[in-house]
């Protein structure tokens, strides 16, 4: 089974190094090589690889700004010379991660990984009816147009609705990819909202906004998504 793959690294020897180290999985094909966080998004969003070479330091920003922006996540291989952000990695569910220079034994264990993972799973069916939640010895049958928001907490996401606050085992993003993408909104790295939840929207800082929810609970949109969240609430 053919396995696409996106390198994006700004240097053209680490580009090259990585190209070696994947001659002996002739099941992975590098479909587009990119040095920026804007083309990463664009190739990543056209492309839909199943495995992605990631640089963290990039001119125009950072890896973890690449996967807050793509609209579905592969399986992720981080490549860098910095040790500091590696429990930030794998908070964001990244397969591995790996420290430059790497050895080709390193680089065959995170392949591993991938190749026994197999391809990305079938695109899930958006969720839009009721949603059996468990939490330790709880458990709920939830209307999910009822979520207020979810927030991330690494692995785990938590879910608000009514009084409760349960965490399931998925990822934000995993949780994302099968919401109403016309009800459900990413605002920052942290949180989804539903937008029928928002009772008050104002400026924040230099060009970002805060939300007000429906039980209180205030949240930022970070920058990026301020512009499209405007959208989503015009007329």
């Amino acid at each position: 089974m053919l396995i696409k793959a996106v390198i994006v690294e700004d240097s053209r020897l680490a580009q090259n190094e990585l190209l070696e180290l994947l001659k002996p999985f002739s099941s992975v094909h590098v479909v587009a090589r990119v040095k920026t966080v804007a083309d990463a998004i664009t190739t990543i969003n056209r492309e839909q690889p199943e495995l992605l070479l990631l640089d963290i330091n990039l001119p125009d920003g950072s890896g973890f700004d690449v996967l807050d922006q793509i609209k579905k996540c592969p399986a992720v291989v981080f490549t860098t010379a910095y040790d500091e952000y590696a429990i930030k990695a794998f908070e964001m569910n990244a397969l591995d991660y790996l420290m430059k220079p790497i050895s080709e034994k390193r680089f065959k264990q995170a392949l591993e990984k991938v190749l026994a993972r197999g391809t990305s799973e079938e695109p899930s069916e958006t969720i839009n009816h009721k949603i059996f939640v468990k939490d330790n010895d709880r458990c709920w049958l939830v209307d999910i147009n009822q979520v207020r928001y979810f927030v991330s907490h690494g692995n785990y996401t938590q879910m608000h609705f009514d009084q409760h606050k349960p965490l399931v085992y998925k990822s934000l993003s995993q949780i994302h990819e099968r919401l109403p993408n016309k009800q459900f909104f990413r605002v920052n790295r942290s949180h989804i909202v539903n937008v029928e939840f928002i009772s008050n929207m104002e400026p924040y800082g230099s060009s970002g906004l805060l939300l007000t929810m429906s039980d209180g609970q205030e949240i930022d949109v970070s920058r990026r998504y301020t512009s499209h969240l405007k959208k989503v609430l015009s007329l």
